[in-house]
């Protein structure tokens, strides 16, 4: 995998991921930033909620679980002095559909967590991380 960074100005940087996608990132008015783009340390955060979302939704399709959404609401606490890593972390799965099964959409999260989603499992090397999840039933 590869990916580069150019800066742009001041606190703004392009991010261009070796798939060809591309996004900015920006540090607060506080920090030179002009707010333009998501910070470095938000983007970590959204890349494990991708990467478990992903993992649940997989996991729950394969086990041929109705599910028609999936919300991963994350929360971080972050230490007081740098470097600024993330200490606790919270993960909310809100996950709807028609008949899920609560016990196959708590072993969806659990297999995210323990063996599937490299993005917070490394994470969970420096923060301790939590889950919890809500099933929402569709009309």
């Amino acid at each position: 995998m590869k990916a580069r960074v150019k800066w742009v100005e001041a606190a703004t940087f392009i991010g261009e991921s070796g798939s060809g996608h591309a996004l900015v990132m920006d540090g607060p008015p506080e920090s030179g930033g002009r707010d333009l783009g998501v910070r470095p340390m938000e983007m970590l955060l959204l890349g494990m909620g991708g990467c478990t979302a992903f993992d649940v939704v997989f996991i729950l399709q394969r086990a041929r679980q109705p599910v028609s959404d999936c919300v991963v609401e994350l929360s971080a606490e972050r230490a007081e002095t740098p470097p600024k890593v993330f200490t606790a972390i919270h993960v909310h799965f809100i996950v709807k559909g028609r008949g899920l099964s609560e016990k196959q959409v708590a072993r969806a999260v659990e297999l995210s967590a323990e063996k599937y989603c490299s993005a917070s499992i490394m994470l969970g090397k420096a923060a301790r991380i939590s889950h919890d999840f809500e099933i929402v039933e569709e009309d």
